[in-house]
Formats: C-alpha cells, structure tokens, sequence
C-alpha cells in the first residue's frame, strides 16, 4: 500500500467494500432488532432507556480503546495476550501511588509509563529475543496478573477522584446520555484512522505485516515497526485501565480478566486477519461496539452468564472462515 492510495482514501467506498462493510450491516441489524424489540415491549426490554444506552456508551470504550491498540499490532503482524494484566496491573499502581500521596497528573503518568514498558518488554523478546509474540505475551499475561495479586494480596484499592478531574475522564456530557468515555474512545479512534490509513508510518504498519522481506526491501525497518506497536497496545491498555479505575472509583486485582480475548475476538470479529498485513481501524470499532452490544442484549434478556461466550465463540470463528474466504477469492 502506498502513500497514493491513502491519499485518494473514500472512507464511504472502504465501508461499501471491505470486511469492516459487513460488521457495519451486522451491527446495524442488531441495532435494529433491539430497537424494535425495545419499542414493542419496554417493560422487559429496556434496551431504549437512558440508564442503559449509559452504560452501554460507557462500556463499550473498555473494550474499544484497548482493542485498537490490540488490532494496530496485530495488524503489523504480531499478538499481545497481557493486555488484561496490564489494564489491571498499571491502574492498580496508580490508585497505589495516588494514595500514597503523589499528585493525580503524576499517577496517571506512572500507569501510563507502565503500559508502555510492558508493552516494550514484550516488544524485546518478540523481536530480540526470537519468542513468539503469542509465547512472549502469554507469560507476560501470567506474571504481570501473578504480580497484582501479590501486590493487592487480593483486595481492591480505593481511586477517588471527584470535581473538574474525574468529569475530564469520566461522566455524561453536558448531562446527556453521551459518556466522556465513548468521546475518549472516538478521539483514539479518530487519531489511529489517521495513522493507519494517512500517514506513512500505516504504510508501515501494513508492509511488515504483510510481507516482512517486501517491506525491508522498500527501506522498512519491520523491528522498530512492530516495537512502536507493542508499546501503542500496552499504552492503550493502560489508559483504558485508568478510565475504567476513574469510573468505578477502584481497582481490583480480578479485573481485566478474558479482556485480551475479548480484544481479540473484536478484531478478527472487525475483519482484521491473523495473518497480519490488513484490518481497519472502522472494523476494530464496529467489532467491539458488536461484541459489547451483544452482551448488553443478553443481559437484558436474562441469558445465563456463559451465553456471551458462546456467542462470542460463533462470531469468531464465524469471522475467521470469512476472513479466510475473501482472503482466497
């Protein structure tokens, strides 16, 4: 992909004929069956009322913000299974350090700073080391989740922030439905959209992904490319871990678990390959919007907890053989 092809980008052509198109009329479909199911019985299926498109609109960045970062580097190529620990783990040492006594600005900084060097740490033993990313992650996963727990000794840890600070990242705008979480999450979105399809570090991100000999052929350095991404997937774990703690107004040592699958299943969900080499940052969004809705409405339906699994283990595999059809064809 080259820079004359972002340039002449359609985002409307890319909805019409790409895998993300599909999510979209998938997702707008459900969209429409809860809509009418909500306006034919709106006793026993609030799913039109202002508490739950709430919390739907603060739900869904959890998963979507921590998503895009998750799809950015498999799109170069490579997994991160330690984005639940380190959701976990990097917010868990910012309420720590923030009741400990240091300054709000200064424990989100530290979260962040976290984030990005777990996500350096499995950057250097995928790419220097020689592990795979799925090996790598995994046993990152199960440290960094071994070492909260240490660290908690299996209690939560309070994060009260109120006033000015606490509506910057969380609550409703302007007192409507729309959450300042779902705001953060079309930001990120927005900003990832213009990496990966207008800059030419997407050009970047494409080529090692999909031809890692191609791509240093062109002058590609496939290294620090997929370096930069791990670090982006640990970044946006980070902070969807501070907006979530921010929220809830506390951090337990049990939160984040499965999200790295749920991350994952959105992406391949939202068309990106396992392969590497293709995805779009719409496909991401729409993915985790699909797979949080569908836990949404099967809640309000009283489905048993394991249900969404089920759901969720159809649509992947699902995903996957389309995904390997068009790939084909």
């Amino acid at each position: 992909m080259t820079d004359k092809d972002h340039s002449s980008f359609n985002p409307w052509k890319a909805i019409r004929s790409t895998k993300a198109g599909n999510v979209l009329l998938v997702f707008l479909a459900l969209q429409f069956i809860c809509i009418i199911f909500g306006l034919l019985f709106p006793d026993r299926f609030a799913y039109l009322s202002s508490n739950n498109i709430e919390l739907m609109l603060r739900g869904i960045p959890q998963l979507g913000i921590l998503a895009l970062g998750v799809g950015l580097l498999m799109i170069s190529g490579e997994f991160d299974l330690s984005v639940g620990s380190n959701f976990v783990f990097s917010a868990y040492m910012m309420a720590l350090v923030y009741n400990w006594g240091l300054p709000l600005g200064g424990s989100i900084m530290v979260a962040l700073l976290i984030g990005a060097s777990i996500g350096a740490i499995n950057g250097f033993l995928t790419i220097k080391m020689g592990l795979p990313s799925f090996i790598a992650t995994l046993g990152a996963m199960m440290f960094w989740r071994g070492v909260v727990q240490i660290v908690s000794q299996g209690f939560p840890e309070t994060f009260t922030v109120t006033g000015a600070a606490r509506a910057f990242f969380t609550g409703s705008v302007f007192g409507t439905p729309l959450q300042v979480q779902f705001v953060w999450l079309v930001f990120f979105a927005v900003v990832a959209y213009f990496i990966l399809e207008k800059h030419k570090f997407g050009n970047h991100i494409f080529a090692t992904g999909g031809n890692r000999q191609s791509a240093i052929a062109i002058g590609v350095n496939p290294d620090r490319v997929k370096m930069a991404c791990f670090i982006i997937a640990g970044l946006a774990a980070s902070f969807s871990g501070i907006l979530s703690t921010i929220r809830v107004a506390s951090v337990s040592p049990t939160q984040g678990l499965g999200l790295e699958l749920q991350a994952i299943a959105a992406c391949v969900i939202g068309g990106l390959s396992l392969m590497g080499g293709s995805g779009s940052i719409l496909g991401i969004f729409l993915g985790a919007a699909l797979l949080y809705t569908l836990n949404n409405v099967l809640l309000l339906l009283r489905a048993p907890g394991d249900s969404l699994d089920l759901f969720v283990g159809v649509l992947i595999v699902v995903a996957a053989i389309m995904n390997n059809f068009s790939r084909k064809h």
